[in-house]
């Protein structure tokens, strides 16, 4: 049985818990705690709705006085997390903006294996090699929620997923997909292991993108937003393929054309 929750007040920036908290920002932070910053009422109860609660909830005067706060908070202490009543100042000490949200919240952080994923969950999965952008990898997140994936398989060096940047820009998708960060040596043999076709956005010797029969679960495999993905591993797809560039730019935003591939392997399942 979870023990119940508790409610408290911190006006001081000095506070041990604000200062533990406000660290959190930090990539080397996050990784030591384990823990994450979500921003805004918004997610907070996009996260309450996937089951998903905060261990602490700070709330400034505005965010508990919304309607929708009061769920929140009830779950949050009924899980077992506290509930911080706080000041403006404290907010965006917390959240490193000038006009932060009315509600920061912090949860752990998922630690979700390629051995977790069930692949038969969903018939469509992103995967980005060294995504760099926090904006992109949020944006990608949202993506995969729209079409239904099973989630984002990270490879290699890409940007830490729970940056404040990325879970902002996820807009709460961070809560409703997998998120797993792996090596490509690891990855492709995982993948080899079961069903899965990998789909490499490629120029060279690509087929179109809409000519392609995808079939489920299918992989697509989104490369470096300015390198694209090293040639060994596009020749270890099961298939690659581009997109038409009718204009002088040679490629999409590393976002835009996980979208654009998300929505074809959609549409194309839709209309069998």
């Amino acid at each position: 049985m979870t023990q119940a929750g508790r409610r408290s007040t911190i006006e001081s920036l000095s506070n041990p818990l604000v200062k533990r908290m406000r660290l959190l920002r930090e990539k080397r932070h996050r990784r030591a705690e384990g823990l994450f910053l979500a921003e805004g009422l918004r997610i907070a109860t996009e996260a309450r709705e996937t089951g998903v609660l905060p261990l602490w909830l700070f709330l400034g005067p505005e965010g508990a006085a919304h309607p929708l706060a009061q769920a929140l908070i009830d779950a949050t202490l009924a899980g077992g997390g506290e509930v911080v009543d706080t000041t403006p100042a404290i907010l965006s000490k917390l959240s490193g903006k000038d006009n932060p949200q009315a509600i920061v919240a912090i949860y752990a952080e998922p630690r979700t294996s390629l051995a977790d994923i069930d692949r038969g969950a969903s018939p469509i999965w992103l995967v980005a090699e060294r995504l760099r952008d926090p904006g992109n990898l949020g944006t990608m997140l949202r993506t995969g929620d729209a079409v239904g994936a099973g989630g984002l398989i990270l490879l290699d060096e890409s940007t830490d997923p729970y940056a404040v940047e990325a879970v902002r820009a996820s807009m709460g998708a961070i809560f409703t997909q997998q998120l797993v960060q792996a090596r490509w040596e690891d990855f492709l043999p995982w993948l080899r292991g079961g069903p899965g076709q990998l789909v490499a956005t490629w120029l060279d010797g690509a087929e179109d993108y809409q000519a392609v029969r995808y079939s489920a679960p299918t992989f697509i495999l989104i490369g470096n937003e300015s390198q694209g993905m090293p040639a060994d591993y596009a020749a270890a797809a099961d298939v690659r393929v581009k997109m038409p560039m009718l204009g002088k730019a040679d490629s999409l935003n590393a976002a835009v054309a996980a979208a654009v591939m998300a929505y074809e392997v959609l549409n194309q399942r839709r209309n069998r």
